[in-house]
Protein backbone atom coordinates (compact mmCIF):
# COMPACT_ATOMS: atom_id res chain seq x y z
CA UNK A 1 0.00 0.00 0.00
CA UNK A 2 2.85 2.38 0.72
CA UNK A 3 4.35 2.12 -2.76
CA UNK A 4 0.94 2.69 -4.31
CA UNK A 5 0.39 5.70 -2.06
CA UNK A 6 3.78 7.18 -2.94
CA UNK A 7 2.97 6.64 -6.63
CA UNK A 8 -0.42 8.37 -6.30
CA UNK A 9 1.06 11.27 -4.33
CA UNK A 10 3.84 11.70 -6.91
CA UNK A 11 1.13 12.13 -9.55
CA UNK A 12 -0.47 14.91 -7.50
CA UNK A 13 2.55 16.82 -6.22
CA UNK A 14 6.18 17.21 -7.27
CA UNK A 15 7.71 16.40 -3.87
CA UNK A 16 6.57 13.74 -1.40
CA UNK A 17 7.65 13.33 2.22
CA UNK A 18 6.76 10.85 4.95
CA UNK A 19 4.31 13.32 6.49
CA UNK A 20 2.39 13.42 3.19
CA UNK A 21 2.10 9.64 3.25
CA UNK A 22 0.95 9.64 6.88
CA UNK A 23 -1.71 12.25 6.18
CA UNK A 24 -2.93 10.55 2.99
CA UNK A 25 -3.18 7.11 4.59
CA UNK A 26 -4.23 8.41 8.02
CA UNK A 27 -1.41 6.39 9.59
CA UNK A 28 0.87 7.39 12.44
CA UNK A 29 4.23 8.96 11.68
CA UNK A 30 6.13 6.10 13.39
CA UNK A 31 4.30 3.50 11.25
CA UNK A 32 5.14 5.41 8.08
CA UNK A 33 8.75 5.92 9.20
CA UNK A 34 9.15 2.17 9.76
CA UNK A 35 7.63 1.37 6.33
CA UNK A 36 9.79 4.00 4.60
CA UNK A 37 12.86 2.45 6.20
CA UNK A 38 11.86 -0.98 4.91
CA UNK A 39 11.21 0.35 1.40
CA UNK A 40 14.62 2.06 1.43
CA UNK A 41 16.35 -1.16 2.48
CA UNK A 42 14.56 -3.04 -0.29
CA UNK A 43 15.68 -0.37 -2.79
CA UNK A 44 12.12 0.60 -3.78
CA UNK A 45 12.55 4.24 -2.76
CA UNK A 46 15.25 6.84 -2.31
CA UNK A 47 15.03 9.46 0.42
CA UNK A 48 17.20 12.53 -0.06
CA UNK A 49 18.84 14.59 2.68
CA UNK A 50 15.74 16.82 2.93
CA UNK A 51 13.41 13.84 3.41
CA UNK A 52 11.91 13.87 -0.07
CA UNK A 53 10.97 10.45 -1.37
CA UNK A 54 11.32 9.22 -4.93
CA UNK A 55 10.59 5.78 -6.32
CA UNK A 56 13.50 3.83 -7.75
CA UNK A 57 13.01 2.10 -11.10
CA UNK A 58 12.09 -1.12 -9.27
CA UNK A 59 9.80 0.78 -6.91
CA UNK A 60 8.08 2.56 -9.77
CA UNK A 61 7.53 -0.69 -11.69
CA UNK A 62 6.02 -2.40 -8.65
CA UNK A 63 3.92 0.64 -7.70
CA UNK A 64 2.50 0.88 -11.22
CA UNK A 65 1.67 -2.82 -11.17
CA UNK A 66 -0.13 -2.51 -7.83
CA UNK A 67 -1.94 0.66 -8.93
CA UNK A 68 -3.12 -0.97 -12.15
CA UNK A 69 -4.42 -3.96 -10.21
CA UNK A 70 -6.20 -1.69 -7.74
CA UNK A 71 -7.79 0.39 -10.48
CA UNK A 72 -9.01 -2.53 -12.57
CA UNK A 73 -10.24 -4.58 -9.62
CA UNK A 74 -12.10 -1.55 -8.23
CA UNK A 75 -13.83 -1.04 -11.59
CA UNK A 76 -14.84 -4.70 -11.77
CA UNK A 77 -16.31 -4.61 -8.28
CA UNK A 78 -18.20 -1.37 -9.01
CA UNK A 79 -19.56 -2.92 -12.22
CA UNK A 80 -20.96 -5.67 -10.00
CA UNK A 81 -22.86 -3.03 -8.03
CA UNK A 82 -20.52 -2.54 -5.09
CA UNK A 83 -20.22 1.04 -3.86
CA UNK A 84 -16.96 2.87 -4.65
CA UNK A 85 -15.57 2.95 -1.11
CA UNK A 86 -16.15 -0.76 -0.49
CA UNK A 87 -14.86 -1.65 -3.97
CA UNK A 88 -11.67 0.33 -3.37
CA UNK A 89 -11.13 -1.21 0.08
CA UNK A 90 -11.71 -4.74 -1.24
CA UNK A 91 -9.55 -4.16 -4.32
CA UNK A 92 -6.75 -3.09 -2.00
CA UNK A 93 -6.92 -6.46 -0.28
CA UNK A 94 -7.34 -8.52 -3.45
CA UNK A 95 -4.56 -6.81 -5.44
CA UNK A 96 -1.89 -8.29 -3.19
CA UNK A 97 -3.04 -11.91 -3.32
CA UNK A 98 -4.52 -12.41 -6.78
CA UNK A 99 -2.38 -14.49 -9.12
CA UNK A 100 -0.91 -12.91 -12.24
CA UNK A 101 -2.88 -15.37 -14.37
CA UNK A 102 -6.21 -14.46 -12.79
CA UNK A 103 -5.48 -10.74 -12.91
CA UNK A 104 -4.41 -10.82 -16.56
CA UNK A 105 -7.61 -12.71 -17.43
CA UNK A 106 -9.74 -10.08 -15.66
CA UNK A 107 -7.73 -7.29 -17.30
CA UNK A 108 -8.25 -8.80 -20.76
CA UNK A 109 -11.98 -9.21 -20.10
CA UNK A 110 -12.21 -5.54 -19.10
CA UNK A 111 -10.27 -4.45 -22.20
CA UNK A 112 -12.45 -6.59 -24.47
CA UNK A 113 -15.60 -5.02 -22.99
CA UNK A 114 -14.37 -1.43 -23.36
Amino acid sequence: MYLETIYVLCQKKPLVRSIDIAEYMNYSKPSVSRAVGNLKRENYIFVDKDGYITLTDDGLALAQKIYERHTILSKVLMMLGIDEETASDDACKIEHIISNKSFETIKKLMEDNS
